[in-house]
């Protein structure tokens, strides 16, 4: 499994978790079942895990355990296959945000400037759009967005521009195409860096990624049983945002609703007041784990 993709944070998103041995979790993103794996370790005989993935690759790497139950669906609609699955509230939720470093190691899946490689990015394989269908048929202005808003790329506006342009010369089919069209907006010295916010927007426009994110949010609420725990490891401001705003309040905005006397109560307690960071050791054997943060809530 370690292959197909390291776990982030794995000890620490365990402990967040406080298992019990005969507890019902969910992993919301199986990957390459790192973290899936460390639960099992920690369930018993009568304990379960439900895991959740989109790509069916990730799937196929699961273990033959009666305890896991694998869900080849969308994490959005967690609370509706576990009543589906027959529970009526689960323990604990995971969530890892992350792209799987198989699909990012896997140049034809399109995720990854370093290779010149068909621009897909789907992280279901069988979804209509992918990210060629976006950077050629969407208007400039919604480019535009879409760069500006889940890439936080600076000259958002002339980056859309270009893409735009290039396309009107020829299709634009794979990442080689991308990263060429953008070759005069890139900063010297940062030009991957630059890339990454790109790609990174694509990827989140391709795969709805922050209207996942809300739905398991939801989801997660109506599914944790009070003293219940969710740990999310995120990996960048957005979805942090998110995921702050609903242990802070419940809701996406982060404002606690509050009833005509003025009263308000978050649906969650902090675990801990601040993300989780990864350490340095971790970080160097892993760098894609530089930028994760792990925050974790009980269910009140």
């Amino acid at each position: 499994m370690s292959d197909y993709h390291t776990p982030v944070l794995l000890e620490e998103s365990l402990e967040a978790l406080a298992i019990e041995p005969s507890g019902v979790y969910v992993d919301a993103t199986f990957g390459g079942g790192g973290h899936s794996a460390g639960i099992l370790r920690r369930l018993g005989s009568r304990g379960r895990l439900i895991a959740f993935d989109k790509d069916p690759e990730a799937l196929a790497n699961a273990p033959k355990d009666d305890r896991l139950i694998l869900v080849h669906n969308n994490f959005r609609f967690v609370h509706n296959f576990v009543k589906y699955k027959g529970f009526d509230k689960v323990d604990g939720i995971l969530a890892d945000l992350g792209v799987s470093s198989h699909q990012f190691d896997t140049s034809e899946r399109g995720f990854s400037f370093r290779f010149d490689a068909p621009l897909d990015m789907r992280m279901n394989p069988l979804a209509s759009r992918n990210a060629e269908d976006i950077v050629n048929t969407y208007p400039e202005e919604d480019l535009e967005r879409i760069l500006r808003i889940y890439g936080e790329a600076e000259n958002s506006r002339r980056a859309a521009a270009l893409i735009f342009f290039a396309r009107t010369r020829a299709a634009v089919h794979t990442t080689g195409d991308l990263c060429r069209a953008l070759e005069p907006v890139l900063p010297k010295m940062q030009e991957h860096k630059y890339l990454a916010k790109v790609f990174q927007a694509l990827r989140i426009e391709v795969n709805g990624e922050m209207e996942d994110l809300r739905g398991l949010m939801e989801g997660a609420m109506k599914s944790l049983r009070s003293g219940g725990r969710i740990a999310v490891i995120t990996y960048h401001s957005l979805e942090d945002r998110i995921v702050k705003n609903y242990f802070k309040a419940g809701n996406i905005d982060g404002e606690v609703e509050r009833d005509a006397m003025g009263r308000g109560e978050s649906p969650y307690t902090l675990v801990n007041r601040k993300p989780v960071l990864p350490c340095e050791e971790e970080i160097s054997g892993n760098t894609r784990a530089r930028s994760a943060k792990l925050r974790a809530a009980i269910r009140r």
